[in-house]
């Protein structure tokens, strides 16, 4: 099988980091060669680029700017790294893609999808093959992120209601492609959360063929 990409998505508190690690893992134990990256980042310029976007400091940072930075550090991210990667047949896993934008800038900040798409479009040009929604309720999911003890960055700093918005979009992407996402009830305890996305992942590798 060539390269494939699957993204993790979802908002603050999801859970997405241990369950990209149990689905690396168990990718790996299946013999695929795998990438992981994350955005914003991935990078020495979209790590750069990732200190801009969440810097508490800056918190008078339009929406535009903010969605300009986050597709600059795509575009880097996926020149660099994801497109040879996926060249070479790796299997690329994905700490948010540009189903976050959508989320977080559209749902998030209120900026016209059409402007969004348009930037998928001429700097992307290709969506995941699969995509796993953590779907968490904004209460408990900041109160998740919160309890880290890490302090907050300047997204995690926004309302109940920008994080609503952001969830709700999700959540609306994966009605419309049904074919490409799977909905993860990460309100589970994540040893639940884990298990399920594993399950979704298999059963998708096995309609692969």
């Amino acid at each position: 099988m060539s390269g494939r990409l699957i993204s993790f998505e979802g908002g603050e508190g999801a859970g997405k980091s241990t369950v990209i690690g149990a689905v690396e893992a168990h990718l790996t134990a299946r013999g695929l060669p795998l990438l992981r990256v994350r955005e914003p980042g991935g990078t020495a310029v979209g790590e750069a680029v990732r200190g801009v976007l969440l810097n508490p400091e800056l918190r008078g940072m339009v929406p535009q700017c903010e969605l300009l930075l986050m597709f600059a550090a795509r575009a880097q991210l996926l020149e660099q790294v994801v497109r040879p990667a996926l060249a070479r047949g790796q299997w690329v896993l994905a700490d948010r893609f540009t189903d976050a934008s959508f989320a977080y800038q559209g749902g998030g900040r209120g900026i016209d999808s059409g402007w969004i798409a348009e930037l998928e479009r001429r700097v992307v040009g290709f969506r995941p093959d699969l995509s796993l929604l953590l779907d968490v309720d904004v209460d408990t999911g900041l109160a998740r992120a919160r309890s880290r003890g890490e302090g907050s960055d300047r997204i995690e700093e926004e309302s109940q209601a920008f994080f609503a918005r952001v969830r709700g979009a999700y959540r609306a992407a994966a009605v419309r492609e049904p074919q490409r996402w799977r909905v993860i009830d990460a309100g589970q305890p994540l040893e639940s959360v884990v298990r399920d996305a594993l399950a979704a992942v298999d059963a998708w590798l096995e309609r692969q063929g």
